[in-house]
Protein backbone atom coordinates (compact mmCIF):
# COMPACT_ATOMS: atom_id res chain seq x y z
CA UNK A 1 0.00 0.00 0.00
CA UNK A 2 1.38 3.41 -0.93
CA UNK A 3 2.03 5.76 1.96
CA UNK A 4 0.20 9.12 2.23
CA UNK A 5 2.23 12.10 1.08
CA UNK A 6 2.31 15.75 0.12
CA UNK A 7 5.07 16.66 -2.31
CA UNK A 8 6.08 19.80 -4.14
CA UNK A 9 8.01 20.01 -7.39
CA UNK A 10 9.18 23.36 -8.77
CA UNK A 11 10.18 23.67 -12.41
CA UNK A 12 10.39 26.75 -14.64
CA UNK A 13 8.35 28.91 -12.27
CA UNK A 14 5.61 26.31 -11.78
CA UNK A 15 5.12 24.71 -8.35
CA UNK A 16 3.20 21.43 -8.62
CA UNK A 17 1.79 20.42 -5.23
CA UNK A 18 0.48 16.86 -5.10
CA UNK A 19 -1.25 15.09 -2.22
CA UNK A 20 -2.18 11.45 -1.86
CA UNK A 21 -3.81 9.06 0.59
CA UNK A 22 -4.56 5.39 -0.18
CA UNK A 23 -8.12 5.76 1.19
CA UNK A 24 -9.44 7.51 -1.94
CA UNK A 25 -7.41 10.62 -1.09
CA UNK A 26 -9.45 11.25 2.05
CA UNK A 27 -7.33 13.58 4.11
CA UNK A 28 -6.37 13.19 7.79
CA UNK A 29 -5.19 16.17 9.83
CA UNK A 30 -1.46 15.63 9.33
CA UNK A 31 -1.76 15.58 5.53
CA UNK A 32 -3.96 18.69 5.57
CA UNK A 33 -1.32 20.46 7.70
CA UNK A 34 1.42 19.47 5.25
CA UNK A 35 -0.72 20.79 2.41
CA UNK A 36 -1.02 24.16 4.18
CA UNK A 37 2.78 24.26 4.61
CA UNK A 38 3.39 23.45 0.94
CA UNK A 39 0.96 26.17 -0.23
CA UNK A 40 2.53 28.74 2.11
CA UNK A 41 6.03 27.77 0.96
CA UNK A 42 5.12 28.13 -2.72
CA UNK A 43 3.41 31.44 -2.00
CA UNK A 44 6.55 32.82 -0.35
CA UNK A 45 9.00 31.49 -2.96
CA UNK A 46 10.00 34.20 -5.47
CA UNK A 47 10.91 31.53 -8.02
CA UNK A 48 7.31 30.34 -8.13
CA UNK A 49 4.99 32.22 -10.48
CA UNK A 50 2.02 29.84 -10.48
CA UNK A 51 0.86 26.77 -8.54
CA UNK A 52 -0.78 23.57 -9.82
CA UNK A 53 -2.70 21.65 -7.15
CA UNK A 54 -3.35 17.98 -7.90
CA UNK A 55 -3.78 14.62 -6.22
CA UNK A 56 -2.20 11.24 -6.87
CA UNK A 57 -4.12 8.27 -8.19
CA UNK A 58 -6.63 8.13 -11.01
CA UNK A 59 -10.16 7.67 -9.73
CA UNK A 60 -10.67 10.23 -6.99
CA UNK A 61 -9.37 13.77 -6.60
CA UNK A 62 -10.31 13.90 -2.91
CA UNK A 63 -12.86 11.97 -0.85
CA UNK A 64 -12.96 14.69 1.82
CA UNK A 65 -12.15 14.27 5.49
CA UNK A 66 -10.74 11.07 6.95
CA UNK A 67 -13.59 8.98 8.38
CA UNK A 68 -11.09 7.09 10.51
CA UNK A 69 -10.31 10.30 12.40
CA UNK A 70 -13.91 11.48 12.35
CA UNK A 71 -15.14 8.35 14.12
CA UNK A 72 -12.70 8.89 17.00
CA UNK A 73 -13.76 12.43 17.91
CA UNK A 74 -15.16 12.50 21.45
CA UNK A 75 -15.17 16.16 22.45
CA UNK A 76 -16.08 19.48 20.85
CA UNK A 77 -12.55 20.94 20.92
CA UNK A 78 -11.07 17.92 19.12
CA UNK A 79 -13.95 18.19 16.65
CA UNK A 80 -13.21 21.85 15.98
CA UNK A 81 -9.51 21.12 15.42
CA UNK A 82 -10.39 18.27 13.04
CA UNK A 83 -12.75 20.39 10.93
CA UNK A 84 -10.28 23.28 10.98
CA UNK A 85 -8.01 21.11 8.80
CA UNK A 86 -9.87 21.93 5.59
CA UNK A 87 -10.50 25.49 6.79
CA UNK A 88 -6.74 26.01 7.08
CA UNK A 89 -6.14 24.69 3.55
CA UNK A 90 -8.86 26.92 2.07
CA UNK A 91 -7.51 29.97 3.91
CA UNK A 92 -3.94 29.22 2.81
CA UNK A 93 -5.15 29.02 -0.80
CA UNK A 94 -7.12 32.25 -0.39
CA UNK A 95 -4.17 34.18 1.02
CA UNK A 96 -1.54 32.73 -1.30
CA UNK A 97 -0.33 35.57 -3.59
CA UNK A 98 0.04 33.20 -6.57
CA UNK A 99 -2.71 31.87 -8.82
CA UNK A 100 -3.57 28.25 -7.97
CA UNK A 101 -4.72 26.04 -10.84
CA UNK A 102 -6.80 23.03 -9.79
CA UNK A 103 -6.32 19.77 -11.68
CA UNK A 104 -9.33 17.60 -10.84
CA UNK A 105 -8.94 14.16 -12.44
CA UNK A 106 -11.72 12.26 -10.68
CA UNK A 107 -14.58 12.31 -8.22
CA UNK A 108 -14.42 14.81 -5.41
CA UNK A 109 -16.49 14.74 -2.23
CA UNK A 110 -17.09 17.01 0.77
CA UNK A 111 -13.90 18.78 1.75
CA UNK A 112 -12.48 17.96 -1.68
CA UNK A 113 -15.18 20.10 -3.30
CA UNK A 114 -14.09 22.89 -0.96
CA UNK A 115 -10.47 22.56 -2.07
CA UNK A 116 -11.47 22.56 -5.75
CA UNK A 117 -13.62 25.63 -5.12
CA UNK A 118 -10.73 27.48 -3.47
CA UNK A 119 -8.51 27.20 -6.55
CA UNK A 120 -8.35 30.29 -8.73
CA UNK A 121 -8.83 28.41 -11.99
CA UNK A 122 -10.08 24.85 -12.01
CA UNK A 123 -9.73 22.34 -14.84
CA UNK A 124 -11.22 18.86 -14.73
CA UNK A 125 -11.70 15.59 -16.54
CA UNK A 126 -15.18 14.36 -17.44
CA UNK A 127 -14.85 11.89 -14.55
CA UNK A 128 -14.68 14.71 -11.99
CA UNK A 129 -18.20 14.56 -10.58
CA UNK A 130 -18.83 16.28 -7.24
CA UNK A 131 -20.85 15.53 -4.12
CA UNK A 132 -21.39 17.29 -0.78
CA UNK A 133 -22.20 14.28 1.38
CA UNK A 134 -21.89 15.84 4.84
CA UNK A 135 -25.62 15.95 5.57
CA UNK A 136 -25.59 12.16 5.14
CA UNK A 137 -23.64 11.69 8.35
CA UNK A 138 -25.50 14.26 10.41
CA UNK A 139 -23.22 17.23 9.90
CA UNK A 140 -23.21 19.72 7.02
CA UNK A 141 -20.75 21.34 4.61
CA UNK A 142 -20.25 24.24 7.01
CA UNK A 143 -16.50 24.74 6.63
CA UNK A 144 -16.35 24.36 2.84
CA UNK A 145 -19.69 26.10 2.29
CA UNK A 146 -18.32 29.64 1.80
CA UNK A 147 -15.75 28.46 -0.78
CA UNK A 148 -18.31 26.34 -2.65
CA UNK A 149 -20.90 29.12 -2.56
CA UNK A 150 -18.35 31.60 -3.91
CA UNK A 151 -17.98 29.40 -7.03
CA UNK A 152 -21.41 27.80 -7.47
CA UNK A 153 -23.58 30.57 -6.02
CA UNK A 154 -25.95 30.01 -3.12
CA UNK A 155 -28.43 28.10 -5.30
CA UNK A 156 -25.88 25.64 -6.64
CA UNK A 157 -24.25 25.11 -3.26
CA UNK A 158 -27.64 24.61 -1.58
CA UNK A 159 -28.70 22.10 -4.23
CA UNK A 160 -25.74 19.77 -3.78
CA UNK A 161 -25.65 20.27 0.02
CA UNK A 162 -29.29 19.24 0.42
CA UNK A 163 -29.16 16.49 -2.22
CA UNK A 164 -26.35 14.83 -0.28
CA UNK A 165 -26.66 11.38 -1.93
CA UNK A 166 -26.13 12.49 -5.51
CA UNK A 167 -22.98 12.94 -7.57
CA UNK A 168 -23.31 15.91 -9.93
CA UNK A 169 -21.35 15.41 -13.13
CA UNK A 170 -18.43 17.50 -14.33
CA UNK A 171 -20.52 19.25 -16.98
CA UNK A 172 -22.97 20.45 -14.30
CA UNK A 173 -20.01 21.76 -12.28
CA UNK A 174 -18.68 23.53 -15.38
CA UNK A 175 -22.02 25.18 -16.12
CA UNK A 176 -22.24 26.39 -12.52
CA UNK A 177 -18.76 27.91 -12.68
CA UNK A 178 -16.65 25.51 -10.60
CA UNK A 179 -14.73 24.13 -13.58
CA UNK A 180 -13.44 26.43 -16.32
CA UNK A 181 -12.90 23.51 -18.71
CA UNK A 182 -13.72 19.79 -18.80
CA UNK A 183 -11.60 17.32 -20.78
CA UNK A 184 -12.35 13.83 -22.14
CA UNK A 185 -9.27 12.20 -20.65
CA UNK A 186 -6.72 12.69 -17.88
CA UNK A 187 -4.00 12.97 -20.53
CA UNK A 188 -5.81 15.84 -22.25
CA UNK A 189 -6.41 17.47 -18.86
CA UNK A 190 -2.72 17.25 -17.93
CA UNK A 191 -1.61 18.72 -21.25
CA UNK A 192 -4.06 21.60 -20.88
CA UNK A 193 -3.11 22.31 -17.25
CA UNK A 194 0.60 22.37 -18.10
CA UNK A 195 0.11 24.64 -21.13
CA UNK A 196 -2.12 26.97 -19.12
CA UNK A 197 0.40 27.18 -16.26
CA UNK A 198 3.28 27.84 -18.69
CA UNK A 199 1.30 30.65 -20.28
CA UNK A 200 0.56 32.22 -16.87
CA UNK A 201 4.30 32.25 -16.19
CA UNK A 202 4.67 34.81 -19.00
CA UNK A 203 2.41 37.30 -17.19
CA UNK A 204 3.53 40.00 -14.78
CA UNK A 205 3.68 38.42 -11.27
CA UNK A 206 2.73 41.74 -9.67
CA UNK A 207 -0.36 42.00 -11.87
CA UNK A 208 -1.40 38.45 -10.98
CA UNK A 209 -0.87 39.16 -7.28
CA UNK A 210 -3.08 42.27 -7.46
CA UNK A 211 -5.70 40.38 -9.51
CA UNK A 212 -5.83 37.66 -6.87
CA UNK A 213 -6.51 40.26 -4.16
CA UNK A 214 -9.36 41.68 -6.24
CA UNK A 215 -10.87 38.26 -6.94
CA UNK A 216 -10.89 37.32 -3.25
CA UNK A 217 -12.18 40.69 -2.02
CA UNK A 218 -14.88 40.31 0.61
CA UNK A 219 -13.42 37.14 2.13
CA UNK A 220 -11.19 38.90 4.67
CA UNK A 221 -13.26 37.52 7.57
CA UNK A 222 -12.82 33.88 6.53
CA UNK A 223 -10.21 33.13 9.23
CA UNK A 224 -12.93 33.77 11.82
CA UNK A 225 -15.86 32.56 9.72
CA UNK A 226 -14.36 29.16 8.91
CA UNK A 227 -13.23 28.70 12.54
CA UNK A 228 -16.84 29.33 13.63
CA UNK A 229 -18.07 26.89 11.02
CA UNK A 230 -15.54 24.27 12.19
CA UNK A 231 -16.94 24.64 15.72
CA UNK A 232 -20.48 23.94 14.43
CA UNK A 233 -19.33 20.73 12.73
CA UNK A 234 -17.26 19.82 15.79
CA UNK A 235 -20.38 20.08 17.92
CA UNK A 236 -22.64 18.20 15.51
CA UNK A 237 -20.22 15.31 15.11
CA UNK A 238 -20.83 14.51 18.80
CA UNK A 239 -24.59 14.18 18.31
CA UNK A 240 -26.24 10.81 18.83
CA UNK A 241 -27.45 10.90 15.24
CA UNK A 242 -23.93 11.28 13.84
CA UNK A 243 -22.37 8.79 16.26
CA UNK A 244 -24.94 6.17 15.22
CA UNK A 245 -24.45 6.92 11.52
CA UNK A 246 -20.65 6.72 11.76
CA UNK A 247 -20.86 3.24 13.29
CA UNK A 248 -21.83 1.99 9.84
CA UNK A 249 -18.44 3.08 8.54
CA UNK A 250 -16.37 1.24 11.16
Amino acid sequence: MTQPYVKQDIQNGISTIEFFHPAHNSLPGDILAKLVDAINEAGANDEVKVIILKSGGERTFCAGASFKELININDAETGKVFFSGFANVINAMRKCPKFIIGRIQGKTVGGGVGVASATDYCMASKFASIKLSELNVGIGPFVVGPAVERKLGLTGMSQIAIDADTFYDAEWARQKGLYAEVYDSTEALDEAVQAFAENLCTYNPEAMKEMKKVMWAGTEDWDNLLAERAAISGRLVLSDFTKETLKRFK
